[in-house]
């Protein structure tokens, strides 16, 4: 029978060796040193162009940087260095330094359109180079990306204890403006008021409507609710651009500034975290998120998923996809791969009991986990607030 890994394994941590700010490199490069660290993404060909002649870089990796001559480069391999330059002819960071928001997602939309949209661009380049199949050079940029949207995630992570992570689960064919919509977004908006970080896959339906209700978390309910009708006038996420642009105008309509708490970003009541995929790049992208962890690998996003969301996750009613994340969680949470889990909410008695008779499994896989029955985690609820209140007390 499998046991949970070591602690040590499973429980977050930030590498000291990593440098992925230029206020961190413009620092160490006072010590004459980067002597094993590794530098990720940074633009060193900007001026000031910083002098690395006579700076100790044995045993340094250099990955995704940008150097001022190609002769730069090669200079830092002749002197013990390792460098991995950014791959030519990508249209996305093969070592991005941070998360995506949703400005970056839809920069070009305005001149044109859904077509000419970052995220549409990086999703045409994904399919023409074998979408989930790619190439060898297509493969290693793609790798390299999702590394460092790990590291992103991570670092952004780090002001936010993993019980205040609550996952939001669900259909994305739900459409804007339906009770199911709405529903989904008073809990986005009832969990950031409560100081939980609500994450979600990042897709529409479900997933759009919880980052909305956290993006309008300091706004009052009649807001989400003009929102929500404002959002209805493009219900169809297969209707691309227009369903982006009235995305796009709820944003500027409700713009605001997010809050700050010491070196709490802010985001948890902006919009909270959507994890997606380039896999699903056919569906738009969710514009309400405040940081975007995009990757091209879905079992990647997937597992990041499900490993952050410790406080707890909320399954609203859903298909294949849904069905699939409520089991792949009860393993981590059967074995304790990831620690310790909060509540598994199932909004909609009579869809998860009756309809797709889920909790009837559930219930006996996870009494006999290795760990004692963990039976009692499992829940029931019609009621959003009583969700939000398993989830928060």
């Amino acid at each position: 029978m499998p046991t949970p890994p070591p602690a040590d394994v499973i429980e977050p941590h930030l590498h000291a060796g990593e440098i992925q700010t230029q206020a961190e490199f413009d620092q160490q490069l006072t010590t004459g040193r980067l002597t094993g660290l590794t530098v990720q993404g940074l633009r060193l060909d900007l001026a000031p162009v910083p002098d690395l002649t006579g700076v100790d870089v044995a045993g340094t990796l250099f990955v995704g940087c940008r150097f001022a001559s190609r002769d730069v480069g090669a200079d830092l391999v002749r002197r013990g260095a390792n460098v991995v330059p950014p791959f030519s002819g990508l249209p996305y960071p093969t070592q991005p330094t941070h998360l995506y928001t949703p400005d970056d997602l839809a920069a070009g939309f305005a001149e044109g359109g859904f077509t000419g949209m970052y995220d549409t661009r990086v999703y045409d380049h994904y399919r023409a180079h074998g979408g989930a199949l790619p190439d060898v050079k297509e493969a290693l940029g793609q790798r390299l990306h999702d590394h460092g949207v790990d590291n992103a995630t991570r670092v952004w992570l780090a002001a936010h204890g993993p019980q205040s992570v609550v996952g939001i689960m669900g259909g994305h064919a739900v459409r804007r403006g339906s009770p199911a919509y709405r529903m989904a977004a008073v809990l986005g908006w009832e969990l950031a008021r409560a100081d939980r970080l609500v994450v979600t896959g990042g897709g529409p339906g479900v997933m759009e409507a919880a980052n909305l209700g956290a993006y309008l978390a300091d706004r009052p309910a009649s807001d989400v609710t003009a929102a929500i009708d404002l959002l209805a006038t493009a219900p169809d996420f297969t209707d691309h651009h227009r369903y982006t642009a009235t995305a796009l105008t709820v944003r500027q309509r409700y713009a605001g500034v997010p809050r700050q708490r010491g070196d709490d970003p802010g985001w948890a009541r902006a919009g909270g975290l959507a994890i997606p995929t380039w896999l699903y790049g056919h569906e738009p992208a969710n514009l309400f998120a405040g940081r975007i962890a995009k990757y091209f690998s879905n079992a990647i996003r997937e597992d990041t998923i499900l490993r952050l969301a410790r406080g707890g996750i909320v399954f609203a009613p859903g298909r294949a996809g849904t069905v699939q994340e409520v089991f792949q969680a009860a393993t981590k949470t059967y074995y304790g791969t990831d620690g310790a889990s909060g509540a598994y909410i199932f909004l909609d008695r009579a869809y998860w009991t009756v309809e797709l008779p889920v909790e009837a499994l559930l219930r006996p896989l996870l009494a006999a986990s290795p760990s004692g029955d963990l039976s009692s985690t499992i829940h029931l609820t019609d009621d959003v607030r009583e969700a939000v209140r398993l989830l928060t007390t």
